[in-house]
């Protein structure tokens, strides 16, 4: 019996750190008041300025699509970053309106800008979508198999969203978001703090699945609905928790902020998590 010789795998190794190295964004022309909203639902400015601290938001046109949406974004997060689009050799896009299952969007964003063969993928969580992009771009970075990654959360909400549903109509919006990740000699990125409670899948949830719309003897279209109260609870509690213990790992303290940007859902969410916190005003 002769003996195999052992094989040493190689493995890649990347940077040190990372950083965010340019962001972007994009925001639909349309601007809907609450005016409008109250049209759909019966409502008042006042009560939902009062509930939700909004006073407008952005609903896409037919030519601002997902993907045009992204690339307007991603196109000046890559000129912000001082790279040249070759450069960029992975792209994540998180989103939960790229209402086709394959291919991920992310193929075709990175073909439109030029990325030259880029690795692409999709991720859907939904309002941690770019938290969790950024997470992983970081990973890829530091880990060595990518070097500059793309990160884009974008969505076109108002396409699964029911305005007369009283609960939703005034909440959700679109928009796309960007940011270059990049190697960094210095910390640019903490640690990640993150996770899932599925036993709350009913709070905010699509109406049906799409097998039973289609089996309907109406055809319907799903939309996403959700139980206000009980999203505000736990939302208040979870976010500050979670924002507490990032800062815990980064050894950073509420006085040490310069700038905190919160999920913008609901401001009654961002006031809470500030008192949490004990963020300065």
């Amino acid at each position: 019996m002769t003996e195999q010789a052992s094989i040493r795998l190689n493995t890649s190794t990347g940077a040190r750190f990372a950083k965010i190295m340019g962001i972007g964004g994009y925001r639909p022309r349309r601007v809907v008041d609450n005016a409008e909203i109250c049209t759909y639902i019966d409502s008042s400015d006042e009560w939902i300025q009062t509930r939700s601290g909004i006073k407008e938001r952005r609903w896409a046109s037919d030519d601002e699509t997902v993907q045009m949406m992204s690339i307007a974004a991603a196109r000046k997060a890559i000129e912000r970053s001082g790279l040249d689009v070759a450069q960029i050799d992975t792209v994540i896009v998180s989103t939960v309106t790229h209402l086709h299952q394959t291919p991920a969007i992310a193929t075709t964003i990175a073909s439109e800008l030029g990325t030259e063969g880029a690795a692409a993928f999709d991720i859907s969580a939904a309002c941690a979508g770019f938290c969790y992009g950024t997470a992983m771009a970081d990973a890829l970075v530091r880990a060595g198999s990518s070097k500059y990654v793309l990160v884009i959360g974008v969505e076109r909400l108002s396409d699964i969203t029911d305005v007369h549903d009283r609960s939703t109509a005034f909440i959700f919006a679109d928009g796309a978001g960007a940011a270059v990740i990049g190697p960094s000699e210095t910390p640019g990125i903490g640690p990640v703090v993150w996770g899932s409670d599925g036993d709350q899948a009913d709070l905010i949830n699509q109406s049906e699945a799409w097998d039973e719309a289609r089996k309907a003897d109406t055809p319907r279209w799903p939309v996403l609905q959700m139980k206000g109260n009980p999203v505000f609870k736990w939302a208040s509690y979870t976010m500050a928790k979670a924002a507490a213990e990032a800062m815990d790992a980064a050894g950073v303290r509420s006085e040490d902020l310069e700038v905190f940007v919160p999920h913008q859902a609901n401001m009654r969410i961002t006031d809470a998590m500030f008192r949490a916190l004990k963020l300065p005003s």
